[in-house]
């Protein structure tokens, strides 16, 4: 008399095949976990890199004006385009006839009293990025929060 199942004829036991499925299981978090830190490291890096794009714009307009723009209320450019009262996230940073940025990023920006410098700021989302304190001190006259990349002219 054959009492053998199936399963056991092909040699796995059933507390063989839990383990194995409880494995992948934990292999399988352990991969997504890693794939969102990545996909927020990415979008640092996209921060980072318009922060970068914008600080060449704002040189651009302090070469043609010798000062850079005003701030609205130290969180974005004031005067943008025409009949805007400030530049946000995604419009064009165009003064007259030039356009200075096509696009602008995510950003935070606070001109100083004089007119002679400024402190871009972005907040990224990976707290252990490794320019985060040396964009800050490179920036010493500015208030961070932990997590705020900043950018300044020197």
């Amino acid at each position: 008399m054959k009492s053998k199942t199936y399963l056991h004829n092909l040699g796995f036991t059933l507390i063989e095949l839990l383990v194995v499925i409880s494995i992948i299981g934990v292999l399988a978090t352990l991969v997504i976990a890693n794939l969102n830190e990545t996909r927020a490291r990415a979008r640092d890096l996209r921060r980072k890199q318009g922060l970068t794009q914008l600080k060449t714009a704002l040189q651009l307009y302090y070469n043609d004006y010798k000062m850079y723009p005003n701030d609205n209320n130290g969180r974005y450019i004031a005067l943008c385009g025409s009949g805007t009262t400030s530049c946000q996230m995604g419009d064009p940073l165009t003064v007259g006839e030039t356009t200075y940025m096509s696009s602008l990023p995510e950003y935070q920006y606070d001109q100083t009293q004089t007119g002679d410098s400024y402190i871009l700021k972005v907040i990224l989302e990976n707290t252990s990025d490794p320019d985060l304190l040396p964009s800050q001190t490179r920036c010493p006259e500015g208030s961070y929060a932990a997590t705020e990349y900043a950018v300044c002219p020197n």
